[in-house]
């Protein structure tokens, strides 16, 4: 399969005065710049973020039929970059407590095995039978106690950065106003074959 439909993401909104209600969410009393959005649309944004790869541009293309829907546009702009701009915000808090966490329990991790495999063995004599077993059952030991704060701090960060860089991208994409009227050019139909 090739990439070359990732590269560009256009997420179409229709902005006029009927639909304007639809984004944000109907219990929110503050102004319309400063409302939060609604599940539905939030949902929807979010189906796109699958697709949304590392070198992807993602496009908002606003559908505006006349100049009186142009008034929508930037409460709307600004409530969808602020949502997500939190989500990011978010994100980036937990990504970093996630590494404080994994930093501790393994630092932790390392103190445990170093006390167990320094004085441990000074308290068994080399000479017993028993020292060779415990030996072995430290290094078990040692290994089990090291293994998830690594693994953790090597593979299990990924994710975070994706969903960082997802944010990103729907906080900062350009928005386009996009006529009815206007013929559609082939990089805004490149979803429909």
């Amino acid at each position: 399969m090739s990439n070359t439909l990732f590269k560009k993401i256009n997420i179409f909104l229709k902005v006029n005065e009927q639909t304007i209600d639809e984004y944000f969410n109907v219990n929110d009393p503050a102004p319309i710049y400063k409302r939060q959005l609604s599940q539905e649309f939030e949902e929807y944004i979010m189906n796109y973020a699958p697709t949304i790869k590392r070198y992807s541009a993602v496009t908002y293309k606003l559908n505006c039929v006349c100049e009186t829907d142009k008034e929508f546009i930037d409460p709307l702009v600004h409530a969808i970059r602020r949502h997500f701009s939190l989500k990011k915000s978010i994100k980036e808090a937990e990504f970093k407590k996630f590494k404080k966490r994994n930093w501790i329990l393994l630092v932790f991790s390392l103190a445990t095995v170093m006390f167990f495999q320094g004085v441990m063995p000074l308290l068994f004599n080399a000479e017993h039978r028993i020292h060779s077993a415990f030996s072995n059952a430290l290094d078990v030991f040692s290994w089990v106690i090291l293994w998830k704060p690594i693994e953790k701090l090597i593979f299990y960060w990924n994710p975070f950065l994706k969903e960082l860089s997802i944010f990103d991208k729907l906080t900062n994409a350009p928005v386009v106003i996009v006529g009815e009227k206007k013929e559609l050019k082939p990089e805004m139909v490149e979803f429909a074959a």
